[in-house]
Parts: structure tokens; sequence; C-alpha cells
């Protein structure tokens, strides 16, 4: 096998990805590149590794970058990583972790490791780990960290100061600094700005904004997120079910929840299940198993339009350009549903709807359809006629297609709002499905007109 040429002075970084380096075997050169690269690009290259290939580079990171970029990969990557290393580098990087990541890596892992490893832990990290692990899954409480810099409303600003230069380096964040009562209830919230340039005298409780944001420990999490996003937040302080302070929420923490749940409803919306990994770290067969269960759905579904389409052999045998038609309606009425669907999920996704608008949403979307239809079957019309030399056939083509863009924004609307309702993720209801079973009916809609209108 040819080996990569790889050119650089000893100073600069080697313009050559990782992989390439790995593969020209040159260990000085790996060494050098390691060491100079940024954080995030080690994390980016170490993704697009084999599971083989990875520990041998991230061996060579000193021992303060090797934590930053291991809590920059995915849970999964972490775990695949954590079997190549040897078991002090293992419990050493596991004891060092913020208890938040170390919680989410612990799902990844099988159950007798997890325990092994949770055992290892001194005896403050293990307990802040096990409380994490004590909330749902999903839940606020198991994305929250519990190492939060807090104030209490009594102190002088001099004070806050001090308390912070204290606990400050083990505190997940101090640029938000939650404050509470005598007793841990949150009262108010204060940014490290005002407290920094207020009087030292001045007392936290005359600084601190009364009105702040907080989520209950059991929130789900993508609640959370989004709160954090809207409210255009810091960090989120987590509460007990007595408004007592537990923990706080950052906002790259909450950044990533919601890339997730994002990353899970686009592939759902294209009708597969979510990698759950980086796509260069997972194989074929993954990806494959991630896509055929709809595949085969799908499939099922799709036999409708075959019934279909035998029930009405008839109408064809005796009108035979009407088949000529038949990918131009189930087509436009298949796209007008994904687009209503696709909407209406993401306007659930963010809060702009409920399903208290359930009747306003579908009613709004029905009369978009109907007037995409109109347009649509008036453009179509006169080419139709004269693509089939029939006028009557250019009716039933334009007729259909307001009838069928009509039931397939409402059906787009609606298939969506009932899954939010019984507890079930919208984006399943994915524009493949939606497509598939307006398919169906677009295709009895349209030959019911044509029966109508041609008398046959």
């Amino acid at each position: 096998m040819t080996r990569p040429t790889i050119t650089g002075t000893p100073d600069a970084v080697p313009t050559v990805a990782l992989d390439e380096l790995l593969e020209s075997g040159d260990l000085d050169l790996l060494d050098r590149w390691m060491d100079q690269a940024d954080v995030v690009e080690i994390a980016e290259e170490l993704s697009r590794l084999s599971r083989e290939q990875r520990a041998v580079p991230f061996r060579l990171l000193r021992k303060d970058r090797a934590l930053e970029v291991f809590e920059l990969l995915d849970p999964s990557l972490q775990q695949e990583l954590l079997e190549g290393l040897r078991e002090t580098n293992v419990r050493q990087l596991f004891e060092e972790m913020d208890p938040d990541d170390r919680a989410r890596l612990t799902e990844e892992m099988p159950a007798k490791v997890a325990r092994r490893l949770l055992a290892g832990l001194s005896p403050n990290e293990r307990r802040l780990t096990s409380t994490l692990l004590g909330y749902p899954e999903d839940s606020a409480g198991r994305l929250m960290s519990p190492e939060v810099a807090s104030l209490r409303a009594g102190m002088t600003a001099r004070q806050a100061l001090d308390r912070l230069r204290q606990i400050g380096r083990s505190a997940e964040t101090i640029y938000a600094l939650p404050v509470t009562d005598d007793h841990r209830r949150l009262v108010g919230a204060l940014g490290l700005r005002d407290l920094v340039l207020a009087d030292p005298d001045t007392a936290v409780g005359e600084l601190m904004d009364t009105e702040v944001f907080s989520a209950r420990v059991d929130a789900d999490q993508e609640e959370a997120a989004r709160l954090i996003r809207e409210a255009d937040l810091l960090a989120l302080p987590i509460v007990d079910t007595e408004d007592r302070l537990v923990g706080i929420v950052t906002f790259d923490d909450a950044m990533e929840v919601l890339e997730e749940e994002e990353t899970e409803d686009r592939a759902r919306a294209g009708g597969a299940e979510p990698l759950g990994r980086p796509y260069m770290a997972t194989s074929v067969l993954r990806i494959a198993r991630s896509r055929v269960v709809w595949l085969l759905f799908l499939i099922v579904a799709a036999t409708l339009t075959v019934n279909v389409l035998q029930v009405f052999a008839g109408t064809l045998d005796r009108v035979v350009k009407l088949a000529l038609f038949i990918p131009l309606i189930i087509g436009t009425g298949g796209n007008t549903g994904a687009q209503a669907a696709t909407t209406v999920t993401r306007a659930l996704a963010v809060g702009e709807v409920r399903f208290d608008d359930l009747w306003v949403v579908i009613l709004r979307e029905a009369r978009v359809g109907l007037l995409l239809g109109g347009v649509l079957g008036l453009l179509a019309l006169g080419p139709a006629s004269l693509y089939v030399g029939s006028g009557e056939i250019g009716l039933v083509v334009s007729l259909t297609l307001i009838t069928v863009c009509t039931l397939a924004a409402f059906v787009g609307a609606l298939l969506p709002l009932v899954a939010r309702r019984i507890g079930v993720d919208p984006a399943v209801m994915s524009a493949p499905f939606i497509t598939t079973l307006v398919d169906a009916s677009g295709l009895v809609l349209y030959f019911l007109i044509a029966r109508a209108v041609l008398g046959v």
C-alpha cells in the first residue's frame, strides 16, 4: 500500500488528516500534530477513525488535553475509547470528568462496567454522579451539573466574590449565579458582571434579578434546553419539588440536547432511525439497520396504492390515458402532505403550536392546501387537456389536484398533532409515511372524479 507523502517544518502543524498520519506510521509527526492541533479538531478527527485506530493517537495527548478532547466526543465513542485504554487511564479519565458528562457516559456502558467504574470513584464524585443517575432518563435532573456556584441573598458583594474565589474552579460556571435564601430555595439570579461592578458592601439581594427562569428536576431535557435558547440564558437553575436549588444546566449542554433532538427529527422525517453516533464512525450494517425497518413498513403501506389500482383496473382499461397522470397526482399530493407535516412538526417542536390549537391548525392547512390545489389545478388544466387531446380528462386532473392538495395538507397537519397528544414523537409521522398514505387516498379521489366526469 502506498503511504501518503507528508510535509511540514519541525515547528508547523502538518496539514494532513489524522487517518493519513496513522497510515504513514510516523509517530513523531503524529505526536507533533496531536500536540499542536486544537482540541475541537482532534475530537472531530478521532470521530472519523475506526474503533481500532482511535486509542493510538489518544494516548499521545497530554493529560489535560486528553480530558478536554474526551469530553468533546460522543458518549458512544467515549465508551469505545475506554475499552482500548489501560485500566489506570480509564479510572483517571472517569474521575476527572464532570458529573453530568460522566452520567451520560454510563448510559452507553454495559451495566457491569459502569458499576465497576462508579465504585472506583472518590466518595464525593461517586455521590454526585449517583445523584444524577437517580433522576429519570431524559430529565433536566439527568442533564444538570450539581457543581453549581450559588450565592445567598444576605451576602454582600464582597463576601460573594470571596466565595467565588473559593469554589469557582470546581463549579460548572460562575458567569450566571443563582441566588438562594438560607434554606437553599431559589429566589433570584445574578450575573458576574453586575457582581464585580457593584459596591462591595451592597447586598446580593439588592443586586439580583428576582424574575428568574428555572426548571424542575423532572422536566423534560428538551423543554429545559429550549427555555435556555428562547430566553437567551447562559445557564438555567434546576430546582427540586420544594424550589430548592440542586443544579444548573449550561448553554453548551442545552445546545447538545437540541442538536440530538433535531437530528432525531430529521432522521425520522426522512424515513430512518437516528444513528446515535457520528456518521463516519458508524458501520455500514448499523446504517442499513437504521433504515430497513422503515423501508419495510413503507413497502407494506405502499400495497394500499396497489390495491387501489386493482380496484379501479376496469376504469383504467376503458380510459387508458388516465394512467399518464397518476405519477403527477400522487407526487403532488405526497409533496403537499410532506410540506404540511414538516411545518407543523417544527412548530410543535419549538412550542409555537399545541394540541389545543388542533382545529385552528388543520383548518388553516386545509385552506392552504385548497389555495395551492386551486393554483396548480388551473395551471394544469390547459396543458393536460392539450397533452391527451381531451378537455374532460384535463378537467379530471385539475379537480383532482384541488381535492388531493386539500386532503394532503389536512392529513399532514392532523397526524403530527395527534401523535403528540398520544405521546408519540411527531417526527414519527414522517414525510414518507404521510406521502404513502396520501398516495392511496389521492388515487381513490382521482378515479372517483374520473368516473363522475367521464361517466365510466
